[in-house]
């Protein structure tokens, strides 16, 4: 089959815009109480280090693709979205179902989409914000028209539950947008983005598959997620607010100006320590940690999602999602919030 999408001149860049968005969460929950039955700690010790009350755990027969379905099951329900012409599907993910075929594939295959091109990103906990920022620039340049993308990770498949430092951060969730080519004449979503590598710090946080060593230093096989809890938060106390003035400067805006700060929930020290450090008010900022934990890629499309649900961010909104984990790596966008249309 021909395609119908024509990619667009060098002059010419279109725009595109989020249309809906869905989330998924397990059903079961893992809280503090149960933690303490589990490992030596207590719920006191982990809200004070991470502001962590419960998180949602996964089913044993149910993967990432199974949250990604739901996720975007969600978004058509709410949203009357359709999708018989979505031609791009990206998920960031860290833990696929598999290592081939891509998650990305069998969310097409549920959903019987026609002609897509469907694959994972591997960007740890950044991989919505990168997800959404490839996806942005393949509708601006003319080779697609429509997009899903989804952040989506099952970490209670890969923590060691006897490693206490890590085990009590983590849960699994899902989230989705529709990104759109947008042919009004109105303002741009998309207003700018930043993002950036420090591979060496890849010994910081990762999950070991064929490799026995990084960069010469033996690392741990059992597949499970090790993670060096100090120097994670030193790069994203450092990191962000370097990333977020970077945006600024490219816009010429102040984070007065910012209406709502959507960081990567790992952590409610790092949002904290950030937030005060830039100047923005906890009050402006979106997170669910809480609730749900530190779940990797889908943290920030549950944040949006709760927030366009509870109705807090409204038309014209300026909107900075920030993301940032294993690599290391972070991404940062800013957005102009356009009003979602919800059927239901």
């Amino acid at each position: 089959m021909e395609s119908s999408v024509q990619p667009a001149s060098p002059s010419t860049l279109y725009r595109s815009r989020i249309t809906a968005v869905g989330s998924y969460v397990p059903e079961r929950r893992l809280t503090n109480a149960d933690l303490e039955r589990m490992v030596e700690t207590n719920d006191e010790w982990i809200v004070q280090r991470t502001g962590i009350r419960e998180r949602r755990i996964s089913a044993p027969e149910e993967y990432t693709s199974h949250l990604c379905i739901r996720a975007v099951q969600q978004l058509v329900d709410r949203y009357g979205a359709v999708l018989d012409d979505v031609d791009l599907v990206i998920v960031g993910t860290s833990t696929p179902d598999f290592a081939f075929p891509a998650t990305a594939c069998k969310v097409q295959a549920h959903f019987g989409m026609k002609q897509t091109t469907s694959f994972d990103l591997s960007a740890a906990c950044a991989g919505f914000v990168y997800g959404l920022h490839m996806a942005n620039g393949m509708i601006a340049s003319g080779l697609h028209r429509k997009a899903l993308v989804i952040g989506a990770d099952a970490l209670s498949k890969i923590v060691d539950y006897t490693d206490r430092t890590t085990c009590v951060l983590f849960g699994d969730g899902a989230g989705a947008v529709l990104l759109e080519r947008d042919d009004s004449d109105t303002a741009p979503q998309f207003i700018a983005y930043t993002g950036g590598t420090d591979g060496t710090g890849g010994a910081h946080i990762y999950r070991s598959l064929l490799a026995d060593h990084i960069d010469g230093n033996p690392v741990n096989a059992n597949g499970k997620l090790v993670q060096n809890g100090r120097e994670v938060y030193k790069f994203a106390v450092q990191t962000i607010p370097k990333g977020v003035n970077e945006l600024l400067s490219q816009t010429g805006l102040s984070t007065d100006q910012i209406d709502w700060f959507v960081p990567h929930s790992a952590n409610l020290r790092i949002i904290d320590s950030v937030c005060e450090k830039m100047g923005i008010p906890m009050e402006r900022t979106l997170h669910t940690i809480e609730k749900y934990g530190n779940t990797s890629a889908a943290t920030i499309p549950l944040a949006l999602e709760e927030a366009t649900r509870e109705q807090k961010l409204k038309d014209g909104d300026t909107v900075l999602l920030f993301g940032f984990g294993g690599g290391l790596v972070y991404g940062g966008l800013l957005l102009r919030w356009k009003a979602l249309s919800p059927k239901v």
